[in-house]
């Protein structure tokens, strides 16, 4: 492994950055034993690095941000990285790395085809570029009062001037000019739209084509408009060498391209710049697929490091970015937090840590004065009956939260701090009185095979390592059971909402145990009383002597999961056991209509006439663990995966053996300060 020196400070404060590099340079301090200087592409600030590594007889390394970065802009940690030993992409003086990749593409292999169009498939779908913050777009239907919607549509992609990229193509003003008068000239009966970048708008930067657009009557779109919703809608485009026109290509658009960019040259564009058409003649083009260019560039070329800071594929990235879009896209705007109480405030703050979302926390919805900006109120759970009538009232949306299902090691009603949270803008999860999201992504997603891979992985992780939302340590059960079938009775709080809206006929524990033993007679029956019960924080308790009576056997220090894998079924109200227990393949009778029941999954006793869809278990489980929740890095406070919170839980409960059930006083409230301070401390 090289030793690496930066110069740079910036690059030294990129989140992870030991992780990009790893495994090809460690990071050194000491310039002496440097084995290489690295710094950011062909910047001028790094004339000094690049001199340094001359004068040393060391290469010289160019950082640039990858091709699907980040939500946000520039202020947020990329995910993506390129690193080139070589030169830098978007230079064509000299090969870049990415270049050596394409060319040792061209006999791609089937696999790599295929993965190549699954993760362009994935892309377009879900509208993924290099930052994500752009809202959905849909072009104007006329210009100047006039219909335009049967003419067709060329895209002329402006740059911000000065651009590094512009030069490294070989281009510059009369560049752009010529493309403009070319797309102009070539398309007589077309609409015209040149896209500039909205810091043009603004005043905060420079664009080629602006005042030439306006003195022609072209459309002129500054919108932060989405690269893939805006290049679906066109039917042609011009382009210098704006990554704009790769995106293009994936999109299977006609694409002219009239500066000497990284993807032009290779049979896939109609190529202007006479650099590009040299090298067609030279050893540095060749004839080439989309898959193979696109493999080169985001599988080969970019290296991914994820939000926990390990190193990880294109297809985690994806994942993430589309889940995170999402969820930006849920709480975008002004977004008041009303009723929270500190310890919830202090829980919920990181979560609300996105580019567009503008959180306000307020005791009561009488704080809220200003309505103009259609502001999101968002409640915790399904109390704050004020504040719903408010948003009814006024046409607000309204975002109820609660926790999610891989929660923490330790209970929530102890003070231990959520990993995950949900957060639903059509009802919320446990109540089956109305749809909930959850309920909508169940009943509507198309599932895919990325989907089924993700949650198999996720499956396996959380049954090997018997990961659930609380993670109580236990002891091992072992009924003596005399061949009889084993029946496990989880416990819930009474008073949990859940309980009382999705359990219509059974609401109390004794009662759900008088039920079972009279369905089931001659069965063994494992009543295992619920965690925040056994604290004593919540209501549910069972006297012994009565619990007695109908159950053979009361697991108060049992671990859930020895239960649940001694049990042939498990019956229950609306219990997350039940969810759990399904994970594990075990037959769950319930009583209510939690989640997970009327998929075809469950035996119903109360049916739910919505949910229509018959589902598998890895359909189930993806939608309530990867697409439903949020989840937060206990550490960074970044957002994470479902797959990297189950790794995050696995190494808490390693490190502390287990959440526990009791807590004393001062432990109690030495987390719940220590929670406090770190959500203050958060930049």
């Amino acid at each position: 492994m090289k030793s690496a020196y930066i110069f740079s400070r910036g690059i030294k404060k990129i989140p992870h950055i030991a992780e990009f590099l790893a495994p090809d340079f460690a990071l050194t301090h000491n310039l002496q034993q440097a084995d290489v200087i690295i710094g950011w592409g062909n910047r001028p600030t790094t004339k000094k690095a690049r001199q340094m590594a001359a004068q040393k007889g060391v290469p010289f390394i160019a950082l640039e941000d990858g091709f699907l970065r980040s939500l946000g802009l520039g202020d947020e940690p990329p995910l993506s990285l390129c690193v080139d030993d070589l030169g830098i992409y978007y230079d064509i003086a000299t090969p870049s790395r990415l270049e050596q990749y394409i060319l040792s593409r061209e006999k791609i292999s089937q696999e790599d085809q295929q993965q190549a169009r699954h993760a362009i498939d994935l892309i377009i779908q879900n509208k993924l570029s290099k930052y994500n913050l752009a809202p959905s777009f849909r072009l104007p239907e006329t210009q100047f009062g006039v219909s335009q919607n049967h003419l067709s549509k060329v895209l002329v992609i402006d740059q911000t001037y000065g651009d590094m990229s512009i030069a490294g193509a070989k281009s510059d003003e009369n560049t752009f000019k010529q493309m403009f008068q070319a797309a102009c000239e070539e398309n007589p009966n077309a609409q015209i739209i040149v896209k500039t970048h909205p810091d043009v708008f603004s005043g905060k930067r420079q664009g080629y084509l602006t005042e030439i657009a306006k003195k022609q009557g072209v459309m002129l779109l500054y919108d932060n408009a989405n690269p893939i919703d805006l290049l679906q809608q066109v039917d042609k485009v011009y382009c210098v060498c704006s990554h704009m026109g790769f995106e293009a290509l994936l999109c299977g658009k006609s694409v002219t391209v009239f500066g000497a960019a990284w993807y032009a040259g290779w049979g896939l564009t109609d190529d202007r710049h006479p650099e590009i058409q040299r090298l067609q003649h030279s050893d540095r083009r060749k004839m080439c697929t989309i898959e193979q260019l696109f493999y080169a560039a985001y599988f080969d070329y970019c290296r991914y490091v994820n939000t926990a800071g390990k190193r990880t594929n294109l297809f985690e990235i994806i994942n993430y970015l589309i889940y995170i879009k999402n969820f930006h896209n849920l709480l975008r705007g002004e977004v008041y937090c009303v009723g929270f109480s500190l310890w919830k405030k202090a829980a919920a703050v990181p979560y609300f840590r996105l580019p567009e979302c503008r959180v306000h926390f307020v005791s009561s919805i009488h704080k809220i004065k200003d309505l103009s900006k259609k502001p999101k109120i968002v409640v915790w759970g399904v109390k704050n009956k004020a504040a719903e009538q408010f948003a009814a009232a006024n046409h607000l949306p309204l975002l109820r939260m609660e926790d999610g299902f891989l929660r923490s090691v330790g209970l929530g009603s102890n003070l231990v701090a959520p990993l995950s949270l949900v957060f639903d803008d059509a009802g919320i999860y446990f109540d089956p009185n109305r749809p909930s999201r959850l309920e909508n992504i169940l009943q509507n997603h198309q599932f895919n095979n990325k989907n089924q891979q993700d949650t198999q992985v996720l499956i396996e992780l959380l049954q090997k390592n018997k990961i659930s939302k609380y993670n109580i340590q236990g002891a091992e059960i072992a009924p003596n059971a005399a061949g009889k079938r084993v029946l496990l009775v989880p416990g819930q709080v009474e008073d949990d909402m859940s309980v009382q809206l999705g359990s219509p006929k059974i609401r109390t524990n004794l009662d759900l145990l008088k039920t079972v033993r009279a369905m089931n007679p001659n069965a063994y029956i494992i009543y295992k009383p619920h965690p925040d019960v056994l604290s004593g924080n919540r209501v549910g308790h069972i006297p012994p002597d009565e619990c007695q009576k109908y159950a053979d056997e009361i697991a108060t220090n049992a671990d859930i999961f020895s239960c649940i894998e001694v049990a042939d079924e498990v019956h229950t109200m609306t219990s997350l056991t039940g969810f759990e227990a399904l994970i594990r393949h075990k037959k769950v009778h319930c009583y209510g209509i939690p989640f997970y029941a009327g998929w075809g999954l469950t035996v119903d006793e109360v049916a739910c006439e919505r949910r229509t869809h018959r589902l598998e278990l890895w359909q189930l489980v993806w939608a309530t663990l990867i697409a439903y929740p949020a989840y937060i890095h206990p550490h960074t406070h970044r957002f994470i995966t479902a797959e990297t919170a189950a790794l995050c839980l696995l190494a808490q409960k390693q490190n502390t053996g287990g959440g526990k059930i009791h807590r004393n006083f001062f432990s109690r409230n030495f987390g719940k300060i220590k929670q406090l301070i770190k959500v203050l401390l958060m930049k």
